[in-house]
């Protein structure tokens, strides 16, 4: 449901256009360029959501709620990984911008950091049935 609703999010960016892009600390010069007609952060957007929508399908598919997807396993490893290693940006962002214009690289390596964390716990603990 984490990925879920971050792709939900990132709808809501596509839907309420600008003002949603910089709350959600997308990069100020993408942003103006897309108020100037330039389409590359609404596709980078899609992209975004198409990826996160995908990852909340193989977490449900690796909680039983859907069916299993294919390379299931391989799939939340993968996922994992790239969640927490997005996340621990959080330690050198603390380390070398100490104090940033906005907190955007704090929270958003948290939240990630989080997401990764509750991947991690989910596919321990239903490692042996993903294996079926």
């Amino acid at each position: 449901m984490l990925s879920f609703a971050a792709a939900v999010l990132h709808i809501g960016c596509i839907v309420f256009g600008p003002e949603w892009f910089r709350f959600f600390g997308a990069p100020e010069p993408l942003i103006r360029s897309y108020e100037q007609g330039d389409k590359t952060l609404l596709w980078m957007t899609v992209g975004i959501t198409a990826v996160l929508s995908l990852w909340s399908a193989y977490a449900l598919s690796g909680a039983g709620i859907i069916a299993r997807l294919p390379l299931l396993r391989t799939a939340l490893v993968l996922i994992t990984a790239i969640y927490l290693a997005r996340g621990a940006l959080l330690i050198p962002t603390i380390i070398l911008v100490p104090y940033p214009e906005g907190a955007f690289d704090y929270w958003s390596s948290a939240i990630v950091l989080v997401y990764g964390l509750v991947h991690l716990i989910g596919t321990v603990k239903s490692w042996r049935s993903l294996s079926l």
